[in-house]
C-alpha cells in the first residue's frame, strides 16, 4: 500500500462542495481500495500512544461553533481491534495501549467521508504522544512500516501550515494573500519530503518559520508518521494550495503508481 497525508483544514469540508472536498474525493478515486486504514490524526492528543480498538468506533464531532448539519454527520465505518493489536506489538513493550475511549476524530472522518463515502473500511485511529519529541514520532512511523504489505493504508491527517490566529485573522480582514513564512516552510517541507530527509523534517518544527507555522505542533506530527512508515518511496502532491491564505492544504501520497 502507498501511504497518504492529507491536510484536512476546516470540519466543513467534510460537507461543502468546494475545491477541498472535491480534491479529497479525486484522492479516493486514486487510491487502492486497503484492507484497513489507520488514521493518524491532529486532535487525539495524548500522553502515551493509544490505538483504538473499537468494534465500531464512534463520530467524534470535537469542535464548536458549527451548522447543526455538521454535527449530523456520522461516519459508522467498523473499527479493527485486531488491527490495533497488531500495533502495539509493533511499537514495542510498553509504548502503546488499546484504548475504547476514543474513535474517529474530525481529523480522520472528515477526510474518509470522502475517500469511501460508503464507511465501508475499517479504520483504526492512533493517537499522537504530546510527550514524545518530533524524532520519536518518525520512528513509530517506521516501526509501523510492514502493515503496508499487510494491505494497511497509512494515513496522517493534520496540516503542514497550520496557524489558525493567523488565518482567522486574515479572513476577517479579507487579505487571503500567503505570507512569505507560510510559503516558506510549505517549500522547505516539500524539500525534506523529496529527498526522503526525516531528520531534516523533524528539526523543521524548531526553525524560525516553524514556530510561525506551528504555534502547537499537533498538526504537523501526523506527516512524521507517513514520512517514517514510507521510507525512500517516491513522492507526490495530488492537492496543493493555501486556505484562509496561510492553512496549506497539501496532500501527499509516498508510493503507488
Amino acid at each position: 500500500m502507498p501511504v497518504a497525508f492529507v491536510g484536512h483544514g476546516s470540519p466543513m469540508n467534510a460537507i461543502e462542495d468546494n475545491v477541498w472536498s472535491r480534491a479529497f474525493r479525486d484522492l479516493g478515486s486514486r487510491l487502492p481500495r486497503p484492507a484497513s486504514v489507520l488514521a493518524v490524526s491532529a486532535h487525539w492528543y495524548t500522553r502515551g500512544t493509544a490505538v483504538t480498538a473499537n468494534e465500531r468506533p464512534p463520530t467524534i464531532h470535537d469542535f464548536g461553533g458549527f451548522p447543526p448539519s455538521l454535527y449530523e454527520v456520522q461516519y459508522p465505518a467498523p473499527g479493527d481491534p485486531a488491527l490495533a493489536d497488531r500495533v502495539v506489538g509493533l511499537l514495542g513493550p510498553g509504548v502503546a495501549s488499546t484504548s475504547l475511549e476514543w474513535g474517529l476524530d474530525h481529523g480522520a472522518w472528515s477526510v474518509l467521508h470522502h475517500l469511501w463515502p460508503q464507511a465501508d473500511v475499517p479504520v483504526a485511529q492512533l493517537s499522537l504522544d504530546g510527550r514524545a519529541p518530533a524524532s520519536r514520532h518518525v520512528e513509530m512511523g517506521r516501526a509501523l512500516a510492514s502493515l503496508r504489505e499487510e494491505g494497511v493504508l497509512i494515513l496522517g491527517s493534520g496540516n503542514i501550515v497550520h496557524n489558525l490566529g493567523d488565518a482567522f485573522g486574515r479572513m476577517r480582514s479579507g487579505d487571503l494573500t500567503t505570507p512569505g513564512w507560510a510559503a516558506e516552510f510549505d517549500s522547505a517541507v516539500v524539500e525534506g519530503l523529496q529527498s526522503h530527509d526525516t531528520s531534516a523534517l523533524a528539526r523543521l518544527l524548531e526553525s524560525p518559520a516553524g514556530r510561525k507555522a506551528h504555534p502547537t505542533p499537533e498538526h504537523y506530527l501526523p506527516l512524521l508518521y507517513a514520512a517514517g512508515a514510507a521510507g525512500r518511496d517516491p513522492v507526490s502532491f495530488p492537492i496543493t494550495g493555501f486556505d484562509l491564505g496561510s492553512l496549506s492544504m497539501r496532500a501527499v501520497i509516498f508510493g503507488g503508481d
